[in-house]
């Protein structure tokens, strides 16, 4: 048996999108649909996209009050095709899937239900941090997969070089690293020690078919 787990954000779909997403909501909920080209440049200018907003256009609302929109709303977000086809691919060839991704549950579970993923991957192999009570690389994470289906070959997909692979290689998982096609939030730099870094690096998700 294998299994496969996912990562969520900047893996399975941009994490881009999402934030996106969340923009336009508060743009069109305060009636200035302006607002989400102008907060949308200020983030990608390293400015505090919130703050400079409310100051812009006077907006009746705080700092903290545009961070719960963007935890909470529905996200505008969708699957590609590389990573349905992976899905629907290894689910045709009875390869069990799981996902494990840090966050807040509300927040990952809409980006969860707006995927469709549980089309593919059943809840009780869905594993969110908040809910979960710690987040990767703590081992309990990974074992709690590995708990499940001990006799398996497990497999790690992600994109975070500072948490996603450093525990999974630790416990004997096939780690692959899908690289930054320049829109992750957070970036990549493999000049880091060995332990962190992924035993394959993917262009797209489709290699994995030939990975495993």
């Amino acid at each position: 048996m294998k299994v496969i787990v996912f990562d969520l954000d900047d893996t399975l779909y941009k994490e881009i999108d999402f934030l996106k997403s969340a923009y336009r909501e508060m743009a069109e909920n305060l009636g200035r649909p302006e607002m989400y080209d102008y907060m949308l440049r200020l983030y990608r200018d390293g400015d505090n996209a919130f703050k400079c907003a409310i100051e812009k256009y006077h907006l009746p609302v705080t700092i903290e009050q545009l961070l719960e929109i963007y935890r909470t709303h529905k996200p505008h977000i969708a699957l590609d095709d590389a990573a349905r086809t992976t899905l629907a691919t290894l689910m045709s060839r009875s390869i069990v899937l799981g996902l494990m991704t840090d966050g807040r549950s509300v927040t990952q579970r809409n980006k969860i239900e707006a995927l469709g993923l549980g089309h593919w991957i059943g809840n009780e192999d869905i594993l969110v941090s908040e809910e979960f009570g710690c987040g990767k690389p703590d081992e309990r994470c990974y074992r709690y997969f590995m708990d499940k289906r001990p006799n398996a070959r497990h497999y790690y997909v992600g994109d975070n070089l500072s948490k996603d692979f450093v525990m999974a290689n630790k416990l004997g998982w096939t780690t692959m690293c899908l690289l930054d096609d320049g829109r992750n939030i957070f970036k990549q730099d493999f000049t880091i020690e060995t332990q962190y870094l992924p035993k394959y690096k993917i262009n797209t998700l489709k290699e994995i078919l030939n990975l495993i």
